[in-house]
């Protein structure tokens, strides 16, 4: 049976501020991000099922990437956790929606947080291959489960 990899395109809205950033991103300031999760597998052959033909269920998967990544990140501001404790305080005032994480928020970090949030929910019958996050059109970070073994 051929390995097969399936993609899928997710959109979300989401602010951030890089701490101490030597730069106009030290700035709380937004993007329209686009994340594309590509998984790899085996096609199930069972004629008659469902399911037959597909790696994983696209609709599976939108659920995973919905409940775990975008709902808890779209329309959020991130901020590094070292962010200080007077400046946390005033931001938490202006939103809803803040999280706080242990990194700086950049593209290259929030990839790589994303690939281990979804290793732990997609189905043992498939693997993460890669993720792309789009912060711009024309920028992007890629993390790939074979670079990171």
């Amino acid at each position: 049976m051929p390995r097969i990899r399936v993609t899928k395109r997710f959109d979300f809205e989401m602010a951030h501020a890089l701490l101490a950033y030597n730069g106009v991103c030290k700035n709380v300031h937004g993007h329209t991000y686009e994340l594309e999760v590509t998984l790899i597998g085996d096609a199930k052959n069972e004629p008659g099922h469902p399911e037959d033909g597909m790696v994983m269920d696209f609709g599976q998967l939108k659920n995973i990437v919905n409940t775990k990544i975008i709902q808890v990140f779209d329309h959020a501001l991130v901020i590094n956790a070292l962010t200080p404790a007077p400046q946390k305080e005033a931001l938490a005032l202006t939103t809803e929606r803040l999280t706080v994480l242990g990194f700086q928020p950049t593209s290259e970090n929030l990839v790589t947080y994303f690939a281990g949030i979804l290793q732990q929910e997609i189905p043992s019958n498939v693997s993460l291959f890669s993720l792309r996050l789009y912060e711009t059109k024309t920028s992007f970070a890629e993390w790939f489960a074979s670079d990171n073994q």
